[in-house]
């Protein structure tokens, strides 16, 4: 790759640090078709995971690089801390990808060397060549991060940035792990790396930031203003804590404001070559998706992809944009993939249809998913007049995309009224086929249902979370559901819709107890708070 590759590179870590949203964990199948899309959707690099984490973590990667890295697609990344046994796990999950990339990092602020790594700023400058090399001894393509970047001396930043670049490191990215700085502040740390790095020419300068002070998209724009070449960031802007710099804002914001970012890359302000490769028709498509498969829903007033990002209620902007859209809207929703198109499926379409249609709606079913969609699919037809396109995205997220399940859900049955109490009759089977019914009563019909699941399944959780809303317009409107489970201060998502809520939250509780299940059968670390000593 160009060390001056003329546009900002989109390096997209919604399969990395997005998942590591509290309830956001993702299954093998959910992780690959997140990534087909953002294939789909022109980035530039996929962080596809974190190898050295888990079993599960390292065959997502692997199957993302067997079946997403193409030689025309995007460069497929794992990260790996800067420890000799998470490269080499690295770069095994990788080989694959006829593109590929390891991302190595360490700490470099000093609260973090006192109080996590434990190790002084010497013994940061022994191991990041060591580790950059090895690396490099690998794959040809090497990241290296400087993590909490914001908070280091830019005096020693500089030195460590050097002795990677020169061990082999072809892009250096500069995180704003905890989300503290400001614009100025982070602007003025890139320029300073331009221009006290001596060997910086030979690298890209990419960027990393959290959205605690809700300055992560501010801050990314004013970096690349000062020499940033590569932006991270995920769909949505999920990601832990506040989350991370939002893909969808950052190209929109180049996209629309091109005339004043030009000449920050040496055009003019009218050249209409696109600042990113990123497909923008995709972009809406692309968000659903991974709300739906994470469980995290976007709010209504998000910018570009909410519910309201186009919408106008007060009447002297409806009268405005009646006369001219221009004067109340900075962005065409059609550029974002945005349409009040309606599919012209129902009962009597057949099963090639809706294999097309969710072809194109950016999911790549297995015959046996497919299978399943379209039951449920004809299931939906004889209780709605007409599939939307929101219909189908619900009915594949809740049907085809669930983990490895130990519990399934076969009948619930409620009374409730205002003279009755609420009472649920539920009956599941586990893995080994084992059928159980139980009875509760609740304050109301939902609350018995999830009392009698408790019951049945004997996992010990808390339900923290509880949302229902409808997917599309209309008393026939699928509701859809999504509820959170915590068990040893993690939390678990689960995801369902259906005509009928009740049903509904069943199917989201079993879900999120799925979830909790698997996670406990396969434990995983976490990069940045498992520390590990640097050996090769």
């Amino acid at each position: 790759m160009a060390k001056d590759p003329g546009r900002v590179l989109i390096f997209d870590t919604t399969l990395r640090d997005g998942e590591q949203s509290p309830g956001a964990s993702l299954n093998l199948e959910e992780k690959l078709a997140i990534a087909q899309q953002l294939a789909r959707l022109g980035v530039d690099i996929i962080e596809a995971g974190f190898p050295f984490a888990s079993q599960g973590d390292f065959k997502a990667v692997q199957r993302i690089a067997e079946q997403v890295g193409g030689v025309d697609g995007p460069i497929i990344c794992g990260l790996a801390r800067a420890s000799s046994a998470d490269i080499k796990a690295c770069a095994e999950a990788i080989s694959p990808a006829p593109c590929k990339r390891i991302h190595t990092f360490i700490a470099t602020s000093d609260i973090h060397l006192e109080h996590k790594l434990r190790k002084t700023r010497g013994d940061v400058l022994k191991i990041v060549p060591e580790m950059v090399h090895y690396a490099k001894s690998l794959c040809d393509d090497v990241e290296f991060s400087c993590e909490d970047a914001a908070r280091s001396e830019p005096e020693f930043l500089y030195q460590v940035i050097e002795s990677a670049i020169k061990a082999g490191a072809g892009t250096i990215n500069i995180p704003d792990t905890v989300g503290y700085t400001t614009p100025a502040e982070f602007g003025e740390l890139i320029l300073g790396i331009n221009k006290n790095v001596p060997n910086i020419d030979e690298a890209i300068l990419s960027v990393h930031g959290h959205n605690d002070l809700g300055l992560a998209v501010a801050n990314f724009l004013e970096a690349v203003k000062n020499g940033a070449r590569q932006l991270e960031c995920t769909i949505n802007g999920i990601g832990e804590r506040a989350g991370n710099a939002a893909l969808e804002e950052l190209v929109m914001a180049l996209h629309v404001r091109r005339r004043y970012f030009n000449p920050y890359f040496g055009k003019k302000s009218e050249s209409p070559t696109p600042l990113t490769a990123i497909r923008t028709e995709e972009i809406t498509k692309t968000s659903r998706l991974v709300s739906n498969l994470t469980g995290m829903i976007v709010q209504p007033n998000k910018a570009i992809v909410g519910a309201n990002a186009f919408a106008h209620e007060s009447g002297i902007h409806q009268d405005g944009v009646l006369k001219n859209r221009l004067t109340y809207e900075i962005v065409d929703a059609k550029t974002v993939g945005l349409s009040d198109n309606r599919i012209s499926l129902g009962k009597l379409s057949g099963r090639s249809a809706v294999r097309a249609r969710l072809e194109d709606l950016g999911y790549d079913l297995t015959r046996e998913d497919l299978n399943d969609a379209f039951a449920r699919f004809k299931d939906l037809a004889d209780r709605k007049r007409e599939i939307t396109d929101r219909d189908l995205e619900a009915i594949v997220s809740e049907q085809a995309m669930q983990p490895d399940s130990r519990f399934q859900l076969h009948l619930v049955q409620v009374s409730c009224g205002n003279a009755l109490k609420p009472t649920a009759t539920v009956t599941i089977t586990d893995q080994d086929g084992c059928e159980k019914t139980a009875v509760a009563l609740g304050t109301g019909p939902v609350d018995a249902v999830c009392k009698a699941l408790r019951d049945l399944t004997c996992e010990p959780n808390d339900l923290i979370e509880f949302s229902v809303k409808s997917v599309t317009e209309g008393i026939d409107a699928l509701g859809e559901v999504t509820i959170r489970l915590r068990r040893d201060g993690k939390i678990f998502s689960g995801h369902s819709a259906d005509t009928d809520v009740v049903v509904a939250a069943a199917q989201a509780y079993i879900n999120a107890l799925n979830r909790l299940v698997s996670s406990v059968k396969n434990s995983s670390i976490h990069p940045q708070d498992d520390v590990v000593e640097a050996k090769i």
